[in-house]
Parts: C-alpha cells; structure tokens; sequence
C-alpha cells in the first residue's frame, strides 16, 4: 500500500452521500476510503476497529451525532484526525465540533471543493476552518478578551502537556509510559499529535517549546 496514503472512515446516514463522498475521496492517490458509518455509534465502533488515520463524520446522524462520535473517538483514539461535516453554517455547532476534538469543519454545500483540502490540513495537523468560521473564531476571541475571559493558554490538552514535560525532562517512551499508566504505543501516538499540533520535528524543539510554556525550569 502507498505509505502516505490517508485511511479515511466515512460517517453519514444518508447512502448516496456517502457514495457521492467516497467518488470524491478514493479518486485522489493519497487518499483511501476504507470504512463506512451509517451512524455515530457505528463510526465510533469502526474507529476502533480499523487502521484509520482520518474520520469524517456527519454532524446530525441517528444514535449518536458527528459530535457525540467526535468526542468518544478523540478519547478512545487520540491519534485519529476528525473533520465534522455539515449543512449547517452554525457558529455554536462549529464551536462544539472543535471542542470535540474536531480539526475541521466543512460545509456539505461545498464539499465537492473543500473536502480534499480538508482531508490534507488535518493530515498536516492543520485546521480547516470555511471563511464564515474564520470571522466567528475572531469574532469569539476579541469578544472574550474585551471581558477580560482567559483565553486558551495552549492548543495542547493537559495529557499532551504531560507528555511534553516528560519528554523535555528526559524521559523515555517506556519512562513515560509507566509514569502516566499507558502503553508505549499511547505515548508515541501522543508524541506524534503534539509534534503535528505544534509544527515540530523533534526533542530539542519540544523542550524549547516546554521552556517558554513553563512547563519545565530552564
């Protein structure tokens, strides 16, 4: 198999969705539809289930939404890459898609051009924001800070913070592993999303990271 080519699960109760989405996807090299979903307990269970780099998820399925599927697959598989589809262009769903782990958010109307480019920033560990989300994140942000909110100190979780601060103080996977109570695979799929999320490449960048953030002494 092409070893930069994409898994992608695909949630949406609608059949012929799906089909228009999957011609979308599996016509590109890099990209590779290889589960379905009719519902979000169903992605939920696929995700688990197989190799999957990437899980699209409608956000209004039956059972559970692209959400509640979005939020379980993000704990129980932090290394997968979530894009929430949508035909609504709803600032409060935007904000819970990427309060539950979601890394993009993209309009059904204009999947046909925004999906693929999509697929590609989560890859990269980039959001894919539509430009009406782009001016509500703004819009959000300059609000908070005039009410004097704390605004998010950090894109990383506290888990991912951990990691980083044993990493900088220099632990190893294994190290690490036994410290937080997971397995060495957990610690390395951590290590590769704060990496992606941070735009790094290796240790020595992690700990300068650290340093500034304070979550090590110098």
């Amino acid at each position: 198999m092409h070893t930069s080519e994409t898994r992608i699960l695909l949630a949406d109760d609608h059949t012929l969705v799906r089909r228009g989405l999957r011609l979308i996807l599996d016509a590109e090299p890099d990209l590779r539809v290889v589960a379905e979903a009719a519902d979000g307990a169903e992605a939920v269970e696929a995700a688990s289930a197989a190799e999957i780099d990437l899980a699209i998820l409608d956000i209004a399925m039956p059972r559970m939404t692209g959400i509640q599927a979005a939020r379980e697959i993000s704990r129980r598989e932090p290394g997968i890459r979530i894009l929430i589809l949508s035909m609504y262009d709803n600032e409060q769903y935007f904000f819970e898609s990427l309060k539950a782990g979601a890394s993009g958010y993209v309009l059904k109307s204009v999947a046909d051009r925004d999906l693929l480019e999509a697929c590609r920033a989560a890859m990269r560990g980039e959001p894919f924001l539509y430009p009406g989300a782009i001016t509500a994140l703004i819009r959000d942000y300059l609000q908070r800070d005039r009410q004097g909110d704390r605004l998010p100190e950090s894109i990383l979780t506290p888990r991912e913070e951990e990691v980083v601060k044993l990493i900088a103080e220099g632990n190893s996977a294994k190290e690490i592993a036994e410290m937080l109570v997971i397995s060495v695979k957990t610690v390395d799929r951590h290590r590769a999303n704060i990496l992606q999320k941070l735009g790094m490449r290796d240790r020595l960048e992690l700990t300068r990271y650290a340093i500034r953030a304070g979550l090590v002494e110098p």
